[in-house]
């Protein structure tokens, strides 16, 4: 039984410009991966943070480095660069990159209750790397919880989000 496609929403607020519009549904309403053969290649840098909020005694054992593991902030440091070089791989819609530089750090938040995560990615291309910057804070804070789960099932993944994004025709971008 074939599906319906899912049909967004093309309302004009204005006779000169339309409103926003899904890029990735065609004309009738299929999703498609979106044409990028006529944008410019320019610089372009994405930033997005996440936490992972957990029991004291277990944010207590990563900064003692006592999981048999190894050292949790370093392998969930290197799987959110791997995180992000593999973006299109578990996005469907996603164009494969080749990123110039990929930073993530994880820092214990300020107030003591978790881990902060920040990740930065940058390439100079046709399309934007916002979703390679999110996968790295994604993946980084799942590995924390892979490493940490044994002691602490109730760690919480939140507030991950877009904080900076640069290049491209849509310009600059400044999230909270």
């Amino acid at each position: 039984m074939a599906r319906k496609p899912v049909r967004a929403a093309t309302k004009s607020t204005r006779k000169t410009k339309s409103a926003p519009r899904l890029t990735h549904l065609d004309a009738a309403g299929y999703a498609r991966m979106v044409d990028v053969s006529d944008k410019d290649i320019t610089a372009r840098i994405a930033t997005a943070k996440g936490t992972i909020r957990m029991a004291p005694a277990t944010l207590a054992l990563i900064r003692e480095g006592g999981f048999k593991k190894g050292d949790v902030l370093s392998i969930a440091r290197l799987a959110g660069i791997m995180g992000a070089k593999r973006t299109s791989e578990l996005i469907p819609l996603c164009h494969p990159l080749a990123l110039t530089s990929v930073k993530v750090d994880l820092a214990v938040s300020s107030k003591g209750d978790g881990i902060d995560i920040t990740a930065t990615c940058k390439i100079d291309a046709k399309t934007g790397i916002e979703m390679e910057a999110l996968t790295a804070v994604s993946v980084a804070a799942l590995t924390v919880y892979d490493m940490c789960k044994a002691v602490d099932r109730g760690m919480v993944i939140g507030d991950i989000r877009l904080v900076h994004k640069s290049g491209g025709k849509s310009g600059t971008y400044e999230g909270a």
